[in-house]
């Protein structure tokens, strides 16, 4: 009987790890498409051009 509470504490807890990477991954991959499309605007493109 130990030995199963062992095993089920130990799935949670691998469990929890990946809900954790999940989270983290998702909220990285939502940040960065934030940043991509804030990179489409062409605001700053007049000024890293150079006039003649």
């Amino acid at each position: 009987m130990n030995e199963t509470w062992i095993a089920i504490a130990l799935g949670a807890s691998v469990l929890l790890f990946a809900l954790l990477s999940m989270v983290q991954h998702y909220r990285r991959e939502r940040l960065r498409a934030e940043l991509l499309k804030n990179l489409d605007h062409h605001s700053w493109c007049r000024f890293s051009r150079v006039r003649r």
